[in-house]
């Protein structure tokens, strides 16, 4: 019983000697090779050459300080709580007597770690941080061989006082005030 009117009549037709022998399907393939060796690479010699990145690109985080060098992040979780991917997690403590300098208000993050292969770079933990103490920056997240090495811990993450990092450069996407 068929479906449809419709129906297709197949017949098997003998392949002639140089179809037998795949050369037109062998002169077929190096014409398309010919064709993408004297094209222009897409590749680039990452270190030497570096490519553009858009003005919006979210690349590595950080945790950011204020005028007087203490760490802004109060630990409230609100980043990792609008993390899809739930790659950020901390343990908060109080500040305690002479630590002043150190920490922005009396609660910190005492272990602040993000995932680095959990992350999407989506930046949902900038916008929620109410304190402005993350932001995705517009460098690169280094290569590493092992995957205990992507859990970037303080250490990595807060900027150190001497080498602030500069986010007012990075831009804002359209529709974005």
């Amino acid at each position: 019983m068929l479906l449809t009117n419709r129906s297709k009549v197949v017949s098997k037709k003998e392949m002639t000697l140089s179809e037998k022998l795949y050369l037109p399907a062998i002169a077929t393939g190096l014409g398309i090779t010919l064709k993408h060796f004297f094209q222009k690479k897409a590749t680039f010699s990452y270190p030497e050459v570096q490519r553009e990145f858009a003005p919006v690109f979210r690349g590595r985080h950080v945790l950011k300080r204020d005028d007087q060098g203490a760490e802004r992040c109060t630990a409230c979780g609100l980043c990792a709580v609008a993390c899809p991917a739930e790659a950020i997690t901390m343990i908060a403590a109080e500040r305690k007597r002479g630590e002043e300098h150190l920490y922005r208000e009396e609660k910190y993050a005492e272990k602040y770690e993000i995932n680095m292969l959990r992350c999407i770079f989506c930046g949902l933990c900038e916008e929620a941080c109410p304190k402005e103490a993350i932001f995705l920056t517009d460098r690169i997240t280094t290569a590493e061989y092992h995957r205990d090495t992507f859990i970037y811990g303080k250490d990595k993450l807060v900027e150190p006082i001497d080498q602030r990092v500069d986010v007012s450069l990075r831009g804002k996407p359209s529709g974005r005030d």
